[in-house]
């Protein structure tokens, strides 16, 4: 029988479990025996979120690295990353045949169809099952989800079909569906957030919500739409909204962020979740990237520095961001040494509580945080004003300082709107390293800045097409609606 990775999902997982996002699953069943009662339709949603990071290479959980990332500047693939289509990627040698482009495609959409039944289902039930309140809290963290795949999407491959609906069936209109306008998935995207903007606010959840989608990270997460669109008053304005009344602020020390005692703090707005040693997840990228030659750390380095690209190079001696995103030397938990790296290697979601076995990583993947709301505003505002003014040198500045380098408006006060741009940029880049952020950036400037920016780092096979990934060639095999990007066509 045909069939497509697209929509073929007829069974969600479902989470017999409180809310708590860090749960673990203790069965799965089929999403018409489930939806019974309140408790059964938020563990449903749990579960979604759950897609974000599941066991395996999941999209929050090292796919993005391995598929996107490594397509950037800043990155390559390590010397234990064996497996040919994640070379291509760092070589930009990818084309449509590629798995990861695949699995890219194909767990978003999966994560997209999980939404859509709970969406569906949820919206179903009898008033008597479920508190009202509670059930569109559940439909717009739902919309949130979903928002937040689309916006992968549209991003990654351009125009993308829109499914908003669960697939009920296996008919060739269910699961054949024409790729929407880059547009239309935008306002798709704008639609749910808008809704997920009503859900409360981040200090009105207890404990046993801690990581569940809020207000601010709707707000939040429509700034960056707003701002990949290039639409600068609604950028402006969403950030300032969660700068003024979300509560958010920066901790005191970047090493803070990434500290598994202050997980889900007041500067993490959305992350996926990660929990090692208790049947869960561990943060893959802690493995990924950790020292493979010192004896008793047992890293894959399979995520390398792209040392060319200058990252590095890029950081002041005095940042305290270089110390917490890179390591040089490390003491071998067996020997006692000191061992001094070639490179410097990622060390952001290394974890001190499981030296050895890095796989375990409880360190979370922050997928939106408050110093990039500010770098949002700076940019914004900038482009909106076509020069810098008092408000955007206040926004970066703010992260300058938590990182202990000088302010901006002290050392270049009158830049004008492209040196500030090229500033925040900057920024971007050293504030967010491993934090799926790269590609984006360089992409969004367009196909001259991302070939001439890989090209001066040596990656000489870029392209302009490569601001874009192919539609996967199995998808196109088995969707005779879906056609590929005019810019991959022969490729």
């Amino acid at each position: 029988m045909k069939r497509i990775y697209l929509f073929l999902l007829l069974l969600v997982s479902m989470q017999w479990a409180c809310s708590k996002l860090d749960e673990v699953p203790q069965s799965f069943v089929v999403a018409d025996q489930f939806y019974r009662n309140e408790g059964e339709a938020t563990a449903a949603v749990t579960a979604v979120y759950r897609k974000l990071y599941e066991s395996g290479q999941s999209i929050y959980n090292s796919l993005f690295q391995i598929g996107v990332e490594m397509a950037t500047d800043d990155y390559e693939a390590g010397p234990r990353a064996r497996n040919a289509h994640v070379r291509a990627i760092s070589g930009l040698t990818h084309d449509a045949s590629n798995d990861r482009m695949q699995e890219l495609w194909r767990q978003s959409y999966s994560a997209i169809n999980a939404s859509n039944v709970a969406i569906d289902k949820i919206g179903a039930m009898d008033a008597g099952r479920i508190n009202e309140t509670v059930r569109q809290r559940l439909i717009n963290e739902a919309k949130f989800l979903r928002a937040l795949h689309y916006f992968n999407l549209v991003r990654w491959f351009g125009g993308v079909p829109i499914v908003i609906k669960e697939t009920p069936s296996l008919s060739e209109d269910a699961l054949y569906v024409a790729k929407a306008t880059e547009d239309e998935v935008y306002n798709q995207i704008i639609e749910d957030l808008k809704n997920a903007e009503q859900l409360p606010a981040w200090k009105s959840y207890g404990a046993a919500d801690i990581g569940r989608a809020t207000s601010g990270a709707a707000k939040s997460l429509l700034a960056k739409v707003y701002l990949t669109k290039k639409d600068w008053p609604n950028a402006v304005q969403k950030s300032k909204e969660v700068i003024d009344s979300e509560g958010y602020d920066l901790f005191p020390e970047f090493a803070d962020v990434f500290s598994v005692a202050k997980k889900n703090g007041i500067e993490h707005i959305f992350s996926a979740q990660f929990l090692g040693n208790a049947g869960y997840q561990g943060n893959s990228l802690a493995s990924r990237s950790a020292p493979a030659d010192i004896p008793g750390i047992n890293g894959d380095y399979a995520d390398a520095l792209h040392w060319e690209g200058n990252l590095y190079q890029s950081f002041t001696a005095n940042d305290a961001r270089r110390q917490v995103t890179f390591v040089s030397q490390m003491v071998s938990p067996v020997d006692g040494k000191l061992y001094t790296l070639t490179r410097p290697q990622f060390h952001k979601y290394y974890d001190e509580a499981v030296v050895g076995n890095q796989g375990q990583s409880s360190k979370n993947l922050p997928i939106i945080r408050y110093a990039e709301v500010l770098l949002i505003y700076a940019e914004a505002l900038n482009e909106q004003n076509g020069a810098p003014n008092t408000q955007a040198y206040w926004a970066i500045d703010k992260v300058r300082a938590r990182a202990r380098i000088a302010t901006l408006q002290s050392v270049a006060p009158s830049l004008n709107q492209a040196q500030f741009r090229d500033s925040v940029f900057q920024e971007r880049r050293k504030e967010l390293v491993f934090e799926y952020q790269r590609w984006f950036d360089l992409s969004r400037r367009g196909a001259e800045y991302y070939v001439s920016t890989l090209k001066a780092a040596g990656k000489t096979q870029a392209a302009p097409r490569h601001i874009h990934f192919p539609t996967p060639q199995r998808e196109l095999d088995l969707n005779p609606k879906l056609k590929q990007h005019p810019d991959w066509i022969n490729y």
